[in-house]
């Protein structure tokens, strides 16, 4: 029998696992894009951000919910969505690196809330597939 210490861990290695593989996903979407439909290459990698995000705050708060990493997944993803319409100097230059482009994005864009929402849903689907229910309810 699998104690709760070794279940938390099991769980967490899964989240952070699914995190990893959500990045990686997302950096080949936006590297390889070319090789993709047209339709996937522009919308990949938000999709794949906002599941990334999701699986993070698994990761963080195992312990509570899923509702409560579906609500601070769209929380943080609208935020830093709606964030990009403040445009002062100190911020763009931020925006204007690679780890800044990537987190905070460079410009507001209203379909980027869709493209967000699709992937929180898309990872909590995920998550009720492949995470038995068993191992959730720790």
């Amino acid at each position: 029998m699998i104690s709760n210490n070794e279940s938390h861990y099991q769980l967490r290695r899964t989240y952070c696992f699914a995190v990893i593989i959500t990045i990686l996903l997302g950096l080949a979407s936006r590297k390889f894009g070319y090789l993709l439909f047209s339709f996937l290459a522009e919308n990949a990698g938000d999709v794949l951000w906002a599941m990334m995000v999701y699986f993070g705050f698994r990761f963080l708060f195992l312990k509570k919910n899923m509702l409560t990493s579906i609500l601070l997944s769209f929380l943080f993803s609208f935020g830093i969505e709606f964030s990009q319409l403040y445009q002062e100097n100190w911020i763009n230059q931020i925006r204007g690196t690679l780890l800044g482009a990537l987190v905070l994005g460079k410009g507001f864009l209203t379909v980027d809330l869709i493209r967000y929402t699709t992937g929180i849903v898309i990872a909590s689907c995920l998550d009720c597939l492949i995470i038995p229910k068993k191992q959730k309810n720790i």
